[in-house]
């Protein structure tokens, strides 16, 4: 623990805590009320607010209580915001986005790969940065705190990485909103969504009736919670088994699968899709997971905020913007070739690279803001694959990068 400096103790337990969920809360209220700070997202209103109470002394840059959401929030977040995703309906019912994410996906990849290529001899701790960002732009916030999880990213690397990349990501989806206004898209891609909303007349917001209260029972709460609770316990366990089983020091083949069944964050992915996919009944029957582990996951957003140095961030994050620029412009490169040559429509494209660099979120957003109803329910369900793929992804390159070094 650094000296004491700061105005609350670290060790002031039930204040700290006060502070991080409560201003979590202030910035999902604020992001659904005003439009300027849904301009801005929640999670970088989360993420400053922490930086400012931190950097004036407010509170402490080090406590038990930011360990604790770490080890505890973060995993619980991921089995929450992948109830939802069953794989088998995902692929019956929303072939075509499926198609065009996955595709997307690929942009992200390559995109990395490219970038570290390019800026690796400049930025330091660069295959920790890929790791994140390339887990991040596939699913999304869940998949960038599993990654500085899984290789233990310093957190001044990994605050300088997210203030890059939620600038980067507001940049990119004021672009997005301002494609289907370009008379070149319009002419270039097909438009049918657009189309049949101006046939209608009915171009208006409708976020404030979507976004209405959802019913949800005690049972709900009890099954949502419960159930994360046990999945998590039973992964960490497992991957923990596998873990000691299978020598750190084996052949290739062993060391592979050492790093896929003995890795936590991997076992909770796997074993939640699999879950979801056996029992969907069960699964569908449970309300307000994700808003559960959407609210986890802004508390780990005022985290990471805490420890952030300004003038390190001022020095480090200008590169790292570089570095998340180069990802973005060849998953846009990527999704609009393919989707020109594959024939997709500009809504699809559009969500499906939204969902890609930002998650499911926010590119339900912009399509229930845009009044493309017919696909928000579609791209909820394509987006979170990318919590579940983001992981492989992200800790694939990051081993891969890190051989490299």
């Amino acid at each position: 623990m650094e000296e004491v400096t700061s105005l609350i103790h670290p060790e002031n337990y039930w204040v700290l805590w006060a502070i991080l969920i409560g201003w979590a809360a202030i910035a999902i209220i604020l992001e659904q009320k005003y439009s300027w700070a849904s301009k801005l997202s929640g999670a970088i209103i989360a993420l400053v607010g922490a930086m400012l109470l931190s950097n004036t002394g407010v509170i402490p840059l080090d406590s038990p209580v930011y360990d604790t959401v770490w080890t505890y929030v973060v995993p619980l977040a991921i089995p929450l915001l992948l109830f939802q995703s069953n794989i088998v309906k995902v692929w019956q019912e929303s072939k075509r986005l499926l198609i065009i994410f996955l595709i997307s996906t690929v942009g992200t990849i390559s995109g990395t790969i490219a970038a570290f290529f390019i800026l690796r001899e400049v930025i330091p701790q660069l295959n920790y940065i890929g790791a994140m960002l390339s887990a991040s732009y596939t699913g999304g916030g869940v998949n960038f705190a599993a990654m500085a999880t899984r290789f233990d990213v310093p957190q001044d690397t990994v605050s300088s990485t997210v203030v890059a990349d939620n600038l980067l990501m507001a940049i990119y989806f004021f672009v997005l909103i301002l494609i289907p206004t370009v008379s070149f898209f319009r002419n270039k891609f097909g438009t049918p969504h657009m189309d049949e909303m101006e046939k209608n007349g009915t171009g208006d917001n409708q976020a404030s009736s979507y976004w209405e209260r959802k019913e949800i029972s005690l049972k709900d709460v009890a099954k949502a919670i419960g159930t994360a609770f046990a999945i998590v316990a039973v992964s960490f366990s497992l991957a923990g088994f596998f873990a000691d089983l299978i020598p750190e020091n084996s052949n290739v083949f062993l060391s592979i699968l050492r790093g896929i069944i003995g890795d936590d964050y991997l076992m909770l992915t796997t074993l939640t899709l699999l879950l979801v996919a056996i029992f969907p009944k069960y699964f569908e029957s449970i309300r307000g997971s994700q808003e559960f582990g959407t609210f986890f996951i802004y508390i780990f957003f005022v985290v990471i905020g805490v420890p952030a140095s300004i003038p390190l961030i001022v020095q480090n994050a200008p590169l790292i913007l570089v570095f998340a620029a180069i990802i973005v412009l060849i998953n846009m490169l990527i999704s609009f070739g393919f989707g020109r040559l594959f024939k997709f429509n500009l809504e699809e494209i559009i969500l499906a690279s939204n969902a890609n660099i930002g998650g499911p979120t926010t590119a339900a957003a912009m399509a229930i803001s845009r009044g493309w109803t017919k696909l928000v329910g579609p791209i909820l369900i394509i987006g979170t694959l990318g919590y579940i793929i983001g992981n492989y992804i992200g800790t694939t390159l990051g081993l891969w990068f890190t051989s490299l070094m």
